[in-house]
């Protein structure tokens, strides 16, 4: 525990050296305040965009509330999911390129520490960056579109987190097993993907998929319920994220010096 808590710490201190905890934070603000600011004005947008005859009115649904989160977070699982592969695809990957992974498990260091620290410092500023653009954009929305049902987006943003808790796995995982940070980046990222477009294509399938929870998330803001098995996906995104974490400490065994212990 000592050790886990150590590692935290340096993992802390290295996201404020490299400036993680200004950027990240900031790229998930700017998304939550841009999309209900872009659907109220967007009839005026599109007014003046030029190229339309004098005396056009351009007449749009207004968007609920509801609607309106729901496009956020769809700009969290582009843009959101992007940043935050390309912030982590190093976490283990560099330290082996630079040495440093060699100079730690010179000692007799816990893989399971290493690894659990990792995944911490990884999930805290994932967790604050999500908490801070979706509370902006819930605050945004309700003042320019309108209210939004407290139960359903607090469900929705609880549900969304754990996605994107989900892709930090994956990152880890990747980051463990591939040695340059590109590679790391690609191979998360088309995972990632994949598992998107094969549980969209086969949804009887993979109903349970980790996949399903962003559309979990979008169908809570929209109708406040949904028809697919909740607390199965829940249950197997937990349980997939423990896997994911598993196999990271199997292959960082594997790869690293005898010193190493569990």
């Amino acid at each position: 525990m000592r050790q886990t808590i150590l590692f935290y710490r340096k993992e802390m201190l290295e996201m404020a050296r490299n400036y993680k905890w200004i950027w990240v934070p900031l790229v998930f603000l700017l998304l939550g305040v841009m999309q209900p600011i872009m659907s109220y004005y967007m009839p005026e947008i599109l007014q003046h965009a030029g190229n339309m005859p004098e005396g056009t009115v351009i007449s749009m649904p207004t968007p609920t509330g509801g609607e309106v989160l729901a496009q956020t977070l769809s700009q969290y699982s582009v843009i959101g999911v992007l940043i935050l592969v390309l912030s982590m695809m190093g976490m283990v990957a560099s330290e082996r390129q630079s040495g440093v992974a060699s100079l730690i498990f010179a000692k007799p260091v816990s893989i399971v520490s290493y690894i659990l620290a990792k995944w911490c410092s990884a999930i805290t500023i994932t967790a604050v960056s999500f908490l801070l653009g979706y509370a902006a954009a819930w605050y945004y929305t309700v003042q320019l579109i309108g209210p939004i049902q407290i139960t359903h987006a607090l469900a929705a943003g609880g549900v969304y987190l754990l996605w994107l808790c989900f892709v930090v796995s994956v990152t880890v995982l990747v980051s463990v097993g591939v040695s340059s940070t590109g590679g790391v980046a690609f191979v998360s990222l088309a995972f990632i993907a994949l598992l998107s477009f094969i549980s969209s294509l086969f949804a009887k399938v993979f109903m349970w998929s980790p996949s399903q929870l962003s559309g979990l998330a979008a169908e809570w803001l929209h109708y406040g319920e949904s028809a697919r098995p909740t607390f199965a996906i829940l249950f197997t995104s937990i349980g997939s994220m423990a896997l994911l974490l598993a196999v990271a400490m199997f292959i960082m065994r594997r790869k690293s010096p005898i010193g190493t212990h569990a």
